[in-house]
C-alpha cells in the first residue's frame, strides 16, 4: 500500500484539498490502486498548496499546488511512484525553502498525522518532557532560562525569567495559560502548530506546568480558527486516553490537564491581562500591572502566560539541550524565528530560520520579491501595530534588539509585504482606525486618541494647516505611547510614525492633490 500526504491546514483547505483528496480516492478505487492518505498539517510553503507527497524509496516526493482536475495526470504519470510531472517538486526535504531553514519547532509540522500519538512519539515526541521530569522543576527552568528563549508573542520577555517567578509566587493552586489569540495581520504560526503539531504545544504547556507545579492549564484561542481549535480538541483527548493527560500525567499521581476555550476575536484579549478577564467570564479588557500575573493572574493565582509558539519550543530544548538552541541566533535573540510571509510577496508562507537574516534576505531571496513584480516599497513587521520599513533599511538583522534601535517590532513574527502601489498615508490612518475599534476603552490615550488621529491624518491628507497638524501627529503619538495602559494604543505609534519618517512624500503628495483639486474652476 503506498501513503500520499496530503494537508488538511486550512489554507489548503481553501486552495481545495479536500476535492483534491477526493477525487485521489475514488480514482484510485477505480484505478484499483492501494493507497493510504494521511492528512497532516502544512509544510508552510502557501503557494505550493494543496502540496500532495507521496511515500517512495527515496523519501517523500512533493508535487504541487495541484488541483482535483490534475489528479488523472498525476496517476498517468506515476505519482504512486513518484514519477517525473510539470508539478513535481522533488523530495520535499531537499526544496530551496526547506533546505535553508532550521526547523525546530515546526519540525513535524506537515510530517506527521497531528491527532496520531504514535506519529508524534516516532518523531521525537514527548522526549521533552521526559527530560524534564528526570532533571527536576528547578533545573528545568534552569535550562529554559539558559537557552535563552524568549516570549514570541510581541514583547520578547526571557521565558525562564516568568517561570521562575512563577514557581517563586507562594499559593496553593498555579496555572499554564497559553495566549493561542492570534490576531496579528499576515500571521498563521498559531495556527499552523495547532493543526499541524498541536501535541508540540500541549508537551510544552505539561513541561511548564511541571516546573512551577501547576496542575491546570488553559489554551486561549479564537472562534475564527474553527479547524485548529477542532484538531487541537481533538488531540487533547487522545492524550487524555493515553493517559498523557489527567490524573497522572506528569508521573507520581502528580495531575495535569488542559482546558480549551475559545474567545470571540477581539483583538485586545491578545494583552495578557485582557485575556485572563475573558478566561475568567469578564469583558476583556486590560488590568494594571502590577500585580504580575505570574504573581496574581488567573482567578487571583500565580500564572505563566506563553503563546503557542514559545512553549511548542519548550520541548525541543528540553530534549536537546539549552546549549544547542543558544548557539543558534543572533545577539540577545536567541534559536529560531517562525518568520511568516504575507501580502504581496511571490513565495508567501513560514519560513523558521535563526535570527539574524537581514530584512531584505527574508523579503527578497526567501520572499522572491513582490507577486506583482513590481518594486517592494515597504514591509510592515510585527502586526498591524508593527512599524513600517523601507529597502534603505533592509540590512536590519532580524532580532529584537537590532529591530528596536530602529523603530521597529518583531512581534509574532509576520512580515507583510508592499509594493510601490502603496498610499502611506492611507496606512497610517488605517492604524488609527484599527486602535478605535480594537480599544477596550478602559484608557484615555488609546479610546480617545485613537479617534482624534484619525482626524488629524485626515485634516493633513486634506491640506489643512500641515505642518501644525504634523506636530499635532507626532504630539499625540507620543501621549498615545507613553501614556496607553498596555500595546495595543501604546505601539499604535509605531505604523504611524514610521510612515510620516519614512515615507513623507505620501502625506504631501496627498495634501498638494487636495489643494490642486480645490484650485480647479
Amino acid at each position: 500500500m503506498t501513503k500520499l500526504f496530503v494537508p488538511a491546514d486550512v489554507a489548503a483547505l481553501a486552495l481545495g484539498a479536500n476535492e483534491v483528496t477526493d477525487v485521489l480516492t475514488r480514482a484510485a478505487a477505480t484505478r484499483g490502486l492501494s493507497i493510504e492518505i494521511v492528512r497532516t498539517g502544512s509544510r508552510g510553503m502557501a503557494w505550493l498548496e494543496p502540496l500532495i507527497e507521496v511515500e517512495t524509496a527515496n523519501g517523500r516526493v512533493g508535487y504541487g499546488p495541484v488541483s482535483a482536475g490534475d489528479i488523472p495526470g498525476l496517476l498517468d504519470a506515476g505519482l504512486l511512484t513518484g514519477g517525473a510531472h510539470p508539478l513535481a517538486i522533488g523530495p520535499v526535504d531537499q526544496h530551496p525553502w526547506m533546505r535553508r531553514q532550521t526547523r525546530l519547532t515546526f519540525a513535524r509540522c506537515g510530517v506527521i498525522d497531528p491527532v496520531s500519538l504514535d506519529d508524534c512519539v516516532a518523531h521525537g515526541g514527548f522526549k521533552g518532557l521526559d527530560a524534564a521530569l528526570k532533571l527536576g522543576a528547578a533545573p528545568t527552568i534552569e535550562a529554559v532560562t539558559k537557552s535563552g528563549l524568549r516570549g514570541r508573542g510581541g514583547a520578547g520577555f526571557p521565558a525562564g525569567s516568568k517561570w521562575k517567578t512563577a514557581v517563586e509566587a507562594q499559593a496553593d493552586q498555579k496555572y499554564i495559560v497559553c495566549n493561542a489569540d492570534e490576531g496579528d495581520s499576515g500571521t498563521f504560526a498559531d495556527r499552523m502548530i495547532m493543526e499541524g503539531d498541536p501535541m508540540a504545544l500541549i508537551e510544552g504547556m505539561a513541561i511548564a506546568a511541571f516546573a512551577i507545579g501547576a496542575d491546570k492549564g488553559y489554551v486561549y484561542s479564537r472562534s475564527e480558527y474553527p479547524h485548529a481549535n477542532a484538531t487541537f480538541g481533538e488531540a487533547l483527548d487522545v492524550l487524555r486516553r493515553a493517559g498523557r493527560l489527567g490524573p497522572d500525567a506528569l508521573g507520581k499521581r502528580k495531575p495535569f490537564d488542559i482546558e480549551l476555550r475559545i474567545g470571540a476575536g477581539s483583538y485586545v484579549c491578545g494583552e495578557e491581562t485582557a485575556l485572563l478577564e475573558s478566561l475568567e467570564g469578564k469583558r476583556g479588557q486590560v488590568r494594571a500591572k502590577p500585580p504580575l500575573p505570574a504573581h496574581r493572574g488567573l482567578f487571583g493565582k500565580p500564572t505563566v502566560i506563553n503563546n503557542v509558539l514559545t512553549l511548542a519550543t519548550v520541548p525541543w530544548v528540553l530534549a536537546h539541550g539549552a546549549d544547542a538552541y543558544a548557539a543558534l541566533g543572533h545577539g540577545r535573540s536567541r534559536g529560531t524565528m517562525p518568520i511568516q510571509l504575507a501580502g504581496n510577496v511571490k513565495y508567501p508562507g513560514l519560513f523558521e530560520a535563526p535570527f539574524g537574516l537581514t530584512l531584505g534576505e527574508i523579503v527578497n531571496d526567501i520572499g522572491g520579491g513582490t507577486a506583482s513584480g513590481r518594486p517592494v516599497r515597504a514591509v510592515q513587521c510585527g502586526g498591524p501595530l508593527g512599524a513600517y520599513f523601507p529597502p534603505a533599511l533592509f540590512n536590519t538583522p532580524y532580532d529584537y534588539e537590532a529591530f528596536a534601535a530602529r523603530d521597529g517590532l518583531i512581534g509574532h513574527g509576520g512580515i507583510v509585504v508592499f509594493d510601490d502601489t502603496v498610499n502611506m498615508a492611507a496606512q497610517a490612518r488605517f492604524a488609527m482606525e484599527f486602535c478605535a475599534v480594537e480599544s477596550c476603552g478602559k484608557c484615555t490615550p488609546c479610546r480617545i486618541g485613537s479617534v482624534r488621529g484619525q482626524e488629524v491624518i485626515d485634516r493633513i491628507v486634506a491640506g489643512e494647516r500641515r505642518e501644525m497638524n504634523m506636530r499635532l501627529l507626532e504630539d499625540l503619538c507620543r501621549t498615545l505611547k507613553l501614556g496607553s495602559l498596555c500595546a495595543l494604543g501604546g505601539f499604535t505609534p509605531y505604523p504611524v510614525m514610521s510612515a510620516v519618517r519614512h515615507f513623507p512624500e505620501d502625506f504631501q503628495r496627498a495634501a498638494a492633490q487636495t489643494e490642486r483639486q480645490e484650485a480647479l474652476p
